[in-house]
């Protein structure tokens, strides 16, 4: 009986559009910090996501793929407008979509996250807070946002990619619309969730009015920004409800945000997938494919989430870091679960460059080395930052 259900992570899934996924497990969205710091794909990003495919998953997503150079998370993000340099983006695709397996990009704008040093952020409201500081978006900036999603969707489609997925979750920007914390605009994109969440489905819209009818288009949604006065889990529903009379393929769970300060959900050490109990109370509103990111750390919990009929795709990110052919093993039989490594007090960020650093091996095909103690990890992380903007700033002549 136990193995029959595990089974069922290895049954495929038609998605509304009828793509068909092999498997249930996908690579969660992760800003990988890869690029070259001119927005071009490199060898050891395609390394990487070929090296995840070939260990077994259904679905890899690329995180915070950026249609302008202006409002990037990181100078290792990738750009994919008409300047691009198309031949490698097709080439990354190619590399991704290996032993069957799907590459989506996901369709990233920082907002008031931008990195400052490459950008002047700008989000859904004026903010000054410590660590944070952006000025407001006016409404022809908002209004040419869906636009801007769409072409890059669109180029994505005609660069061999298996799909997007449109962010609104961690604190970047279509999530600081959605939440009351940060949107304190007047107009008809702030107040009640109603008006909040206007901008998001104006993206979805446009981006699914781009892209073929058989092209994938999910979306990853905060249940909770984690934050007192944030996003609640009832407007989350709200949000996954409306989501119902939309074309969209997937909606993939999450939660918190990277607002300096705030508590990093994958950094909390829990036990067992987080917001389970939320996909529970989504299951019951929307028929749509759900996925869960965060928290599965052994196959059991995998697997039984897929029994449960709660989820229908089991996200995972820093697992396939530490293993990237979990899903391999697991299919023949082996019950590798993942030996998350302890830190004891990390510094803010410490934990995130880590496993940064620690992708970045597998992906220079040093797998089997091992990656240095926190804080020579994060100092390694912020030169590497520091030298891509140096790039980045000169390429896209950042003043």
């Amino acid at each position: 009986m136990i193995a029959d259900t595990r089974n069922l992570l290895f049954q495929p899934l038609e998605l509304p559009c009828g793509v068909l996924l092999k498997n249930r497990i996908a690579k969660s969205a992760m800003s990988d910090s890869l690029g070259d710091g001119t927005g071009t794909p490199t060898d050891a990003q395609m390394h990487l996501y070929r090296r995840w495919a070939k260990g077994g998953l259904a679905l890899s997503i690329i995180g915070e793929i950026q249609g302008t150079h202006r409002y990037a998370e990181k100078p290792g993000n990738l750009v994919l407008n008409d300047t691009s340099d198309t031949e490698r983006f097709r080439q990354l695709a190619r590399c991704g979509s290996d032993n069957g397996a799907q590459l989506w990009l996901q369709l990233g704008h920082a907002g008031a996250m931008a990195y400052p040093p490459t950008s002047e952020p700008k989000g859904q409201s004026a903010l000054d807070i410590p660590g944070l500081r952006c000025s407001e978006m006016t409404r022809s900036e908002i209004k040419a946002l869906p636009l801007e999603c769409a072409k890059t969707a669109c180029l994505a489609e005609k660069m061999g990619f298996g799909g997007v997925q449109i962010h609104a979750a961690h604190g970047f920007l279509l999530s600081q619309f959605l939440s009351p914390l940060f949107n304190k605009r007047d107009d008809e994109y702030g107040g009640p969730i109603a008006s909040r969440m206007k901008l998001l489905f104006e993206v979805i819209e446009e981006v699914r009015a781009a892209v073929s009818a058989s092209f994938p288009v999910g979306i990853k949604l905060n249940t909770t920004d984690q934050l007192i006065g944030g996003l609640t889990h009832e407007d989350a529903l709200t949000v996954i409800a409306a989501l119902n009379g939309t074309r969209i393929d997937l909606i993939d769970l999450s939660g918190g945000t990277y607002f300096p300060g705030a508590k990093s959900v994958s950094d909390s050490g829990g036990q067992g997938p987080y917001f389970l109990e939320f996909a529970k109370q989504a299951r019951q509103i929307t028929a749509k494919p759900l996925m869960l990111t965060g928290g599965f750390k052994t196959l059991d919990q995998a697997a039984g989430a897929i029994a449960s009929g709660m989820i229908d795709i089991v996200g995972l990110a820093r697992a396939l870091i530490l293993e990237p052919d979990l899903p391999n093993k697991w299919q023949n039989g082996q019950n590798a679960d993942v030996t998350f490594p302890k830190f004891n007090t990390p510094p803010e960020g410490g934990i995130t460059a880590w496993y940064t650093m620690r992708l970045t091996a597998i992906a220079e095909k040093r797998e089997a080395s091992d990656v240095a103690d926190l804080n020579q990890a994060m100092a390694n992380y912020n030169a590497r930052d520091r030298a891509r903007t140096k790039t980045w700033r000169q390429h896209f002549e950042v003043q």
